[in-house]
Order: C-alpha cells, then sequence, then structure tokens
C-alpha cells in the first residue's frame, strides 16, 4: 500500500515543484509569484522503493475569515488529515518564519507524524535556514533542492523512518476509470458541479473569477463504475490571455482535454452558446473526444421549458458538426436536474465506444449511395466499392472508391450524418477517410505475373529465367532501336543544299527512278518568221 504524503507549508517554499519532482513528471503549475496553488492536487509518486500518494496544497495561511485564503487553508487542513505523514517544507534560504512557527504548533496539535524539508539548501545560501530549523521542534531537517534533485536521500530515509508497514498490499481492481473532463468559460460553475458529484466540498468554489488554477483530478465511483473527474480552469478567448500564469492555466486545461473520453461543457445557462463556448465545444470535436452540454444555474431561468427548446435549436444550428449531442440542464447550487448528467455521460461513452459490423455498414453503405449518389466530377462518376471500421473512440471509417480525391467534402458530410442517424450515435465525432483501391498500371507498374522492370532497393535483378529472357531481349531490342536512330534534340532541320546543286524542278527530275509527267518540248532549231 502506497504511503500518503501531505505537501504542506506557507506560500513560496517549492511544494509544487518537490510535488513533480516526486511525482516524475510536471503536473502541478510553477510560478516564482506565491498562492499559484489553491486547489488540492492527487498524484502518484515513488522515492526510492517506497510508493507514494501525494497530496499538493495551497500555501498555508493565518487567516479564518470568509476570504479566499482561509477556504485554500481549509483545503489544507483536509489535507493533512487524510494523509498519513505530512511532509512540512520550509526555504531554508529565508530561514525560519513565524507563520513557519504557527504552522508547527498546527501540525503538532493534529497528531500526524511530520518530515520537516528545507528546500532550496543548495550551496551555503540554505545552511543557516538548515540550522534554524532545528528549533522548530519536528525533528532534523532533511536539506533539499527540489528544483535540481538533491537530497532525495535524505529525505527517503525521513519518510521510510515514520512510514507505516508496507506489507500489506491491496489488490487493486482492473477496471478502467472513464476520464471525465469539466471545461467552460470562468465562473460557470465548474467546480461547484464537482463538489455536488461526489458530495463534499473537493474543490474551492466562490464569487471570484478564476480561481481553479491546475487541472485538478479527483477519482470517483458512480454506481459501480469508476470515474475520475478532472476540473479545469476557465478558458478565456486567446486574445485576452496575457498573464503567463494564466497561459499555463490555459495549457492545463487544454491538456486535460486531450486526455480525456469525455468532456463536459459547462455553460452558464443566463447566456450560453457564447463565442468561446463555442471554440471549446470544437476544440473538443477536433480532438474527437465525447461532448455533453451542460447548463448551469438552471434555477435563474424562467420559462425553462421554451428555453430549453430554444438551447436544443441553438446548438443544432451553431454546431452541426456534433449533431445530436446531450444537453443537460441543472442547478449544481440545489442538485436540481443533477440525476441526468451522468446517465447522459455514459450514452455518450458507450455510443463513443461503438463498433460497426462490416457487413451491416456495406448495407447501409449500398442504401446510402442509392438514396443519393456520388456525383459525378469531370463527366466521370465516383463509385463506392466498400466500407470498414478501423477503430473506435472516436468511431473511424475508410471508404474505398474510385477517384477517391475527387470527393466532394458535401458527399464526405452526408455519408457522416447518414452514419450518426442510421447507427444512432448522437454527438459522437466520425471520421471517414476516403481512399481508392492501387492501380496495377499506374506509375510504370506492370501487369501483374510479368514482374517489376525495377528491382527493390538493395537487391539484384535475376539473371535466369523466362522472365530475365523477357527482360533481357527487351532490353537489347531497345538499345539497338536507339543506335540507329540519330539523336536530334528540338525540331528537325533539313539539310542546306551544296552550292551550285540544281533546285526546284530540276533537283527533282534528277532524281533516280523520277519520270516527268509530261515531255518539255524540243528546243527550236530555227527563227520563227512572220
Amino acid at each position: 500500500m502506497a504511503l500518503k504524503v501531505a505537501i504542506v507549508g506557507r506560500p513560496n517554499v517549492g511544494k509544487s515543484t518537490l510535488f513533480n519532482r516526486l511525482a516524475g513528471r510536471k503536473l502541478a503549475i510553477v510560478d516564482d509569484r506565491p498562492g499559484v496553488t489553491r486547489d488540492r492536487r492527487f498524484g502518484t509518486g515513488r522515492i526510492g522503493d517506497l510508493d507514494l500518494e501525494l497530496i499538493d496544497t495551497a500555501g498555508f495561511e493565518d487567516v479564518t475569515d470568509e476570504s479566499l485564503e482561509a477556504r485554500m487553508r481549509a483545503q489544507t487542513e483536509l489535507a493533512i488529515d487524510e494523509a498519513d505523514v505530512a511532509l512540512f517544507v520550509i526555504d531554508s534560504r529565508e530561514g525560519v518564519t513565524p507563520l513557519d512557527e504557527v504552522f508547527a504548533e498546527i501540525l503538532r496539535r493534529h497528531d500526524k507524524p511530520v518530515v520537516l524539508a528545507a528546500n532550496k539548501a543548495e550551496g551555503r545560501a540554505g545552511e543557516q535556514g538548515v540550522l534554524e530549523a532545528f528549533g522548530l521542534g519536528l525533528g532534523e531537517p532533511a536539506p533539499i533542492s527540489a528544483e535540481h534533485g538533491e537530497g532525495m536521500a535524505d529525505l527517503y530515509a525521513a519518510l521510510i523512518a515514520v512510514a507505516p508497514d508496507q506489507s500489506d498490499h491491496e489488490d487493486g481492481d482492473g477496471e478502467k476509470a472513464v476520464k471525465i473532463a469539466i471545461v467552460g468559460r470562468p465562473n460557470a460553475g465548474k467546480s461547484t458541479l464537482v463538489n455536488r458529484l461526489i458530495g463534499e466540498d473537493r474543490m474551492l468554489t466562490g464569487p471570484e473569477a478564476g480561481i481553479t488554477r491546475d487541472a485538478i483530478p479527483v477519482d470517483w465511483t458512480w454506481g459501480d463504475k469508476a470515474v475520475r473527474l478532472v476540473d479545469t480552469a476557465g478558458l478565456r478567448r486567446k486574445a485576452k490571455v496575457q498573464e503567463k500564469l494564466e497561459k499555463l492555466s490555459t495549457h492545463d486545461s487544454i491538456r486535460a482535454i486531450t486526455f480525456a473520453e469525455i468532456v463536459i461543457l459547462v455553460m452558464d445557462a443566463t447566456h450560453p452558446f457564447e463565442i468561446q463556448d463555442l471554440q471549446i465545444a470544437d476544440l473538443v470535436e477536433r480532438e474527437g473526444r465525447g461532448l455533453v452540454f451542460v447548463l448551469a444555474k438552471w434555477d435563474l431561468v424562467e420559462d425553462q421549458q421554451a428555453a430549453l427548446a430554444a438551447f436544443i435549436d441553438e446548438a443544432q444550428r451553431q454546431l452541426p458538426q456534433v449533431r445530436g449531442a446531450q444537453i443537460v440542464a441543472l442547478s449544481a447550487e440545489t442538485g436540481r436536474g443533477l440525476e441526468k448528467l451522468m446517465p447522459a455521460v455514459f450514452k455518450t461513452h458507450a455510443d463513443w465506444s461503438t463498433k460497426v459490423k462490416t457487413k451491416d455498414l456495406n448495407d447501409w453503405l449500398r442504401m446510402a449511395t442509392e438514396r443519393h449518389p456520388p456525383p459525378a466530377v469531370n463527366g466521370r462518376r465516383i463509385k463506392p466499392k466498400y466500407m470498414a471500421q478501423t477503430k473506435s473512440r472516436p468511431p473511424t471509417f475508410v471508404l474505398f472508391a474510385s477517384r477517391a480525391d475527387q470527393l466532394p467534402e458535401s458527399y464526405r458530410r452526408y455519408l457522416v450524418n447518414s452514419i450518426r442517424e442510421s447507427f444512432d450515435l448522437p454527438g459522437v465525432p466520425i471520421r471517414v477517410t476516403v481512399k481508392s483501391n492501387k492501380n496495377p498500371y499506374a506509375e510504370g507498374e506492370e501487369k501483374s505475373g510479368q514482374g517489376s522492370a525495377r528491382a527493390p532497393f538493395g537487391e539484384a535483378l535475376p539473371s535466369t529465367g523466362l522472365k530475365a529472357k523477357t527482360r533481357i531481349a527487351a532490353a537489347t531490342k531497345a538499345k539497338a532501336g536507339a543506335a540507329g536512330k540519330p539523336k536530334t534534340l528540338g525540331k528537325k532541320v533539313k539539310p542546306k543544299p551544296k552550292a551550285g546543286a540544281p533546285r526546284g524542278r530540276a533537283a527533282k527530275l534528277a532524281r533516280p527512278g523520277v519520270k516527268p509527267k509530261r515531255a518539255s518540248r524540243p528546243p527550236s532549231s530555227g527563227r520563227r518568221t512572220r
């Protein structure tokens, strides 16, 4: 069983950097400014032969009011309660601060094993801070550098000393979790929806826009099915994203869409289907992910029946590439309509994983082409021959047809829409690739059975047999014919006659074997007189 470790400390001491170091990859957003991390982020890691379940937390602030910092502190305390060991990180270059002393006292009250790590201890600048860390009364500090990977052996020794018995190993469940990413514009209600689904205040929420910065995964079970929900930061228009931190958050959200199977697009029901919502939906379709629309804050909408019908028509008109996608209207604040969301998600997941039999697919192709034959291009009709599904997730098909490169895009869209309607695949991205059968007469290839006049690279042509004799005889004949003909470039030029040679009719009569058509009159012997 893995050791669950909560990485805690005040802001900007390198907790997320250490989290990424132990996890072996960059999962958490890291920046020089304090307060980047806000939500708890979970991950798995390993140090030596010790498996770890890591919890990255927000920087500790000594406030207890209703502010965002107080809510972040509450999330940190929840992480300490869940963990087996609290990994308390301080900045050795700044030494022990009054906030570190306050936090050390809180850790002692939680009655959990604590490992003290003095980060940024590379070089001589951190030696004084490591010595000051003894005064916290939490044992010997482990001097480390999360950025450069120094001191990991000391950290491993400190963790293994407080780790519980690892002899009992739990058998992991072989079922793979369905990965669901929850995306949308800022302040659309994504984190509130996650908290309502799992039944606890797992994510930070509030009226402020842009609270969530990291893409936070949450493992959950719906019924008997494993689910991994990924709450993402709000996606704004690219032109409005200027700060480095928001660019990192946007990149993290897009990466969550890439690795998800189903994407829930959360929209504010008071003004849905804005330009940014349409762009996010188009991105999801291009990535080939299943899409479910959620109209959040549904309790604020008047005349809900008419509004829902209008929203469905708007989705069909604005997003024809995901025609028929599930639309769920709900209120995460009150829980109304929440029971419809997960059935819609798993219906979309089943459609996204559909595999169609080749026989059924070709029966459909014959009926589809009879109902609407392909157009003729340059007077020659394109003939679809057969079709097959190459993969699912998303459903991908290959159509073999003559002159495939001339098939119009409009007819390809007709085939996609017909597949969606005939096999009941609403809201699922469908890929159709058109290919031509190989033409044995194209590009100088010979008829089948006669061999090729050119051997593969690195191989010699055969020198015996009927094929070799035929090839050698043809090559010899071609060379003999080429040698008997003079090589001329361009237009043939007649040779100029020699000086003094007869020209015209005289030259023609001078040729051997040429007779005149009529005899010439003999010359007169005398002068004619009058």
